[in-house]
């Protein structure tokens, strides 16, 4: 089952959008908007990216090294 976006509006009154998994857990939340068709601009961009989005791992070379 795919993710569902939400639009909302932020204590500050801007648009922004969350993605939820399929069980309700937020997966990631947008920065803000000005107005509804920035925020549905910002979704679209959201989708056309993250399907084949590359992944950079910024953590230190410890970090993989396994833990006690």
């Amino acid at each position: 089952m795919a993710g569902i976006f939400e639009v909302f509006l932020d204590g500050e009154s801007f648009f922004r959008f969350r993605l939820k998994s399929p069980d309700g857990a937020v997966i990631a939340v947008s920065t803000p908007f000005e107005d509804k068709p920035a925020v549905v601009a910002g979704i679209a961009a959201a989708r056309e990216c993250a399907g084949m989005g590359l992944v950079t791992d910024l953590c230190p070379w410890q970090a993989c090294v396994n833990r006690p």
